[in-house]
């Protein structure tokens, strides 16, 4: 045993001998307790930024979990990120744990160095770096045979296992009693990366521009991970920091979990977990069944709420910005068991801050898909500057959402097979010109067949679309106006949602 450690045992043993098996600690989540815990370990005092703004976690920690002696994993700092500090003495965690922050660049002047100082300086790291790619190269191979038997044994590690997150506690127990301030805003920091370090992937679902999407498990639940490619980690931050917008949590919006960046050894992966929902995407289901009218309304009905919650601007301390999604399609949107909709896949969102009237767009080089973008996107007269522009350019991507669906409702035993929005008009990959031509300068539309006539919902879905595809943005329905006139429909059509 090191000096270190002997002498944090040391302190440890102090501490538990001052007060007995029960150290008292402050406890930042201990309401009924008057925000105090009893523990037989030790007390920890953590600081973290949750979007850009500073939280303080103070809690109790068991002895169970001070492992390994000497530098208990829950007592480790992360650089840049989080601060830890623990302690053994009664409401010795009440103490200010300093912000944490990157060290800066160091530099140095080479102007007084000689010939034997620079050729020092300079094959001193190759050498060292060479060492480092050989170990490197070691331990790769090495845990990834390590890794590979995990995955074929489908075991979580428990020693993985946070003091934080009781045996007992689901992912819906934990998003219900750890969002930060009750803002609906996601897990702490900390928390994410527990959970996230734990799931065990089981099979790739699918794939995309930014990398790939994992089944994977949590303490026997399922959960999606979407790993995004190194070369995407711009998009990575920016999904992940839309989906932990304050008041973002909603029914029909795809539920986020965490956002962790793990070393696998060669290169960092990026992750981004949420709900696992069986059916896939809209695109998958639509191309696997057809659906009634009551499954084509309580899809219609949801897509329309979730996007409205998205657009809803929501003002007060725990407000929430409009927020616009901008690739909006039936790729992107997920069907529940339920029969509802989920939207996803918010790395294109923009942000708009009333009070600054501002739009937080993304830094990212990527474009929405050419097949659903509006008129006035593909002509490039939208109005950057004008957040309702974007919401405008949404809608019009539901109106074809909702042909895709409609196409697809059984109605007297007549239903289409399904068909991706001018399909007829333009090839598999259009490009920005044949898009162009075609909504722009031809000014065509999805066709609407004239049978739907013959049932109102059908009739209702088809007076819906025509009023989101308006070559002016600003004659289009809102989201809000659809979900109150599907809402209306779905009452009379009787539907359980």
């Amino acid at each position: 045993m090191s000096l270190k450690e002997i002498a944090l045992t040391l302190l440890a043993l102090f501490g538990l001998v001052a007060v007995g098996n029960a150290l008292r600690c402050n406890c930042t989540n201990c309401e009924k307790t008057s925000y105090e815990c009893e523990t037989d370990g030790a007390c920890m005092a953590s600081t973290y930024f949750n979007q850009g703004k500073e939280q303080h976690v103070r809690i109790c920690i068991d002895r169970d979990n001070l492992v390994p002696p000497g530098q208990p994993f829950y007592c480790l700092s992360a650089e840049g990120l989080l601060n830890t500090h623990c302690c053994y003495v009664d409401y010795c965690n009440s103490i200010e744990v300093p912000v944490p922050t990157k060290e800066g660049d160091w530099s140095g002047s080479a102007s007084s160095w000689g010939p034997v100082e620079l050729v020092a300086v300079i094959a001193g790291p190759v050498f060292l770096l060479c060492v480092l790619l050989m170990v490197g190269v070691f331990l790769f191979q090495y845990h990834q045979r390590a890794y590979s038997h995990r995955q074929r044994l489908e075991v979580e590690d428990p020693s993985c296992d946070h003091l934080y997150l009781a045996k007992d506690k689901t992912l819906q127990d934990l998003i219900y009693d750890m969002s930060t301030s009750g803002s609906g805003s996601g897990l702490p920091l900390f928390v994410q990366r527990t959970v996230a370090r734990t799931i065990v992937l089981q099979e790739i679902i699918g794939k995309g521009r930014f990398g790939e999407v994992w089944r994977g498990k949590w303490r026997g639940g399922d959960v999606a991970v979407k790993i995004f490619s190194s070369r995407e980690e711009r998009s990575w931050f920016r999904e992940a920091e839309i989906y932990q917008t304050i008041m973002l949590r909603h029914e029909n919006i795809l539920g986020f979990i965490a956002a962790d960046n793990k070393d696998n050894g060669t290169w960092t992966q990026l992750w981004l977990v949420s709900d696992y929902h069986e059916h896939g995407s809209l695109f998958d289901y639509l191309n696997r069944y057809s659906v009634t009218i009551e499954g084509m309304i309580k899809l219609a009905l949801s897509a329309a709420s979730g996007l409205a919650h998205l657009h809803m601007e929501i003002l007060g301390t725990q407000g929430k910005p409009g927020i616009a999604h901008r690739d909006l399609k039936s790729k992107n949107i997920l069907v529940k068991k339920n029969g509802m909709c989920a939207i996803a896949d918010l790395g294109l969102a923009v942000r708009h801050e009333s009070i600054t009237d501002t739009i937080d767009i993304a830094p990212n080089q990527r474009v929405g898909t050419k097949r659903y973008m509006a008129p006035e996107v593909l002509d490039e007269t939208i109005n950057m500057k004008h957040f309702d522009s974007f919401k405008c350019a949404d809608i019009y991507a539901l109106g074809l959402v909702y042909w895709e669906i409609a196409r697809r409702c059984n109605a007297g035993g007549i239903h289409e097979e399904y068909q991706l929005p001018y399909y007829d008009l333009v090839p598999s990959d259009p490009a920005i010109e044949e898009m162009r031509k075609v909504v722009c300068d031809q000014k065509l539309r999805p066709n609407v067949p004239n049978w739907w006539q013959s049932y109102e919902s059908l009739r209702v879905m088809g007076k819906i679309m025509r009023e989101c595809w308006y070559a002016n943005g600003a004659a289009r329905l809102t989201a809000l106006r659809i979900k109150k006139t599907l809402s209306q429909l779905s009452v009379e059509e009787d539907v359980k949602m």
